[in-house]
Formats: C-alpha cells, sequence, structure tokens
C-alpha cells in the first residue's frame, strides 16, 4: 500500500502547474474579479464563464491550455464537478469545438486516472474495494468476447459511478485502449447535453434545467441499446456451441 503515496508528488506538480498557468494571466482593462478557481455553483460557473471569455479576446490560446489543463486535472484525479467544466467548455468554445474537445480531454484525463491506478492503487483498492473488484472481474470475464459493449452500457448508463470504474478498471484486466475507447464514445451523450447546455448558459437559471428525469431516460435508454448487440452474440454463440439434443422418436 505504500506505492500509493507516489501519486502525492504528481498531485503536487500538477497543481503547481496550475497555478503557474493562473499566475501568468492575459491582463484585462475590465474592472472585474479576475481569480480563477474552479466552479462549485451555478453562480460561480457563470463568473468564471465570463472572465474566461474576456481572457478569450486577449489570447485564445491560454485559455485553451488552462481550460485543457485543468479538465483533465479533475479527470485524473476524480475531483467532483466535470458537469461544470463540460458547461463552461460550451460556453466558452461552442459546440463545434467544445464538444470533441471535452470528449477528448475525458478519455485522456480518465487515462491518466487508469494509469496512476495501475501503477500505484492496486494493492490500496484491492484492499477498499475487494467485493466491487471480484463483481467486475467476474461480469468482464462473463463478457470478455464482447466486453466493448459491455463497457459502453457501465459509460451510458447514468447511475454508473465513472470515477469507481475508471479507478478499478486497470485491476480487473480492462485494456488500456479499449478503455480510452469506450470512454471517449460512452461519454458522447452526456458531454453532448453538458456543451449545449453552456452555449445557452446566460439564459440559464440552473443545471436542473438540463438534467431533467427526461434526460436520464434518455441515457439509460443508450444504455440498453449499447448492451443490445451483447445479448445477440451470447445468444448465437450458445447455438453453436452447445451440442445438439437427441430427440428420442416414439
Amino acid at each position: 500500500m505504500a506505492r500509493v503515496w507516489c501519486v502525492i508528488p504528481i498531485v503536487v506538480l500538477s497543481t503547481a502547474w496550475l497555478y503557474i498557468l493562473t499566475s501568468f494571466t492575459p491582463k484585462i482593462t475590465e474592472n472585474v474579479d479576475t481569480s480563477l478557481k474552479f466552479p462549485s455553483t451555478f453562480s460561480e460557473l457563470k463568473n468564471i464563464s465570463n472572465l474566461l471569455k474576456l481572457y478569450y479576446k486577449e489570447n485564445w490560446l491560454f485559455v485553451i491550455l488552462l481550460f485543457s489543463s485543468a479538465y483533465m486535472y479533475k479527470q485524473a484525479f476524480i475531483i467532483p464537478g466535470s458537469v461544470f467544466m463540460n458547461v463552461l467548455g460550451g460556453a466558452l468554445f461552442g459546440v463545434v469545438i467544445g464538444f470533441p474537445l471535452c470528449c477528448f480531454l475525458t478519455a485522456i484525463g480518465a487515462s491518466c486516472c487508469f494509469i496512476m491506478s495501475k501503477k500505484f492503487g492496486r494493492d490500496t483498492l484491492q484492499y477498499y474495494f475487494p467485493n466491487q473488484i471480484e463483481y467486475l472481474r467476474c461480469k468482464v470475464q462473463e463478457n470478455s468476447d464482447q466486453l466493448v459493449y459491455f463497457l459502453l452500457f457501465l459509460r451510458l448508463f447514468p447511475m454508473t459511478p465513472n470515477w469507481l470504474i475508471n479507478l478499478l478498471s486497470p485491476i480487473i484486466g480492462v485494456p488500456l485502449h479499449l478503455f480510452f475507447f469506450t470512454v471517449f464514445i460512452g461519454l458522447m451523450p452526456y458531454n453532448f447535453l453538458c456543451v449545449q447546455a453552456g452555449g445557452m448558459l446566460a439564459s440559464l437559471t440552473s443545471l436542473d434545467e438540463v438534467f431533467s428525469i427526461k434526460t436520464f431516460l434518455k441515457l439509460a435508454c443508450m444504455a440498453v441499446i449499447a448492451l443490445g448487440p451483447s445479448f445477440i452474440l451470447k445468444r448465437t454463440r450458445k447455438e453453436f456451441t452447445e451440442p445438439p439434443t437427441d430427440k428420442k422418436v416414439k
């Protein structure tokens, strides 16, 4: 379990990088609060969005670098609040740029979490999550021939704890390339909803307007559709592998 402490210097260096970035923010003439932090409320999200839009006019490359660094920081260290970053991406860059950017950053950040978990967290995770690891390992083995559909189902289903899947995937034998692909594709609907909401941020009064029961039902239906091919493949394979039963002629 001592290996988990190796993550601390990574966190320190990553935090220092964000601090350096925020220390070199472009100068603006408008009399506004220029303090940068991760938004945790809807009002803070609007304020940060307005500030970064001003920065974007002065130095668009800085804003993209800062946003990408902050996004991957949250994903890599499983810090809650990805919804705020996705909405912010839509507000800053629009759907055309913000949507693919958020999908890519989600997959990259989650893959960083995957790698750190594999290198430093195996013993700690097996100590604290033995039942979850055993359950997921059995599911991965059961769906080994159509693993991509099962992993997409986990990502598309709105109630799945993505942070836990990110941590446990390397422990249960999910390969990194398949992990990256299913995160990128599987979280597309969720990311699109958030980014699209960011484009309408000025007119929104709450994120509840975006994440309604209807929205979660749509995501759940998409998850079931993603798992459909897995059931078909299982049934087809069973028909071809099971020996035919002898029928007695009366």
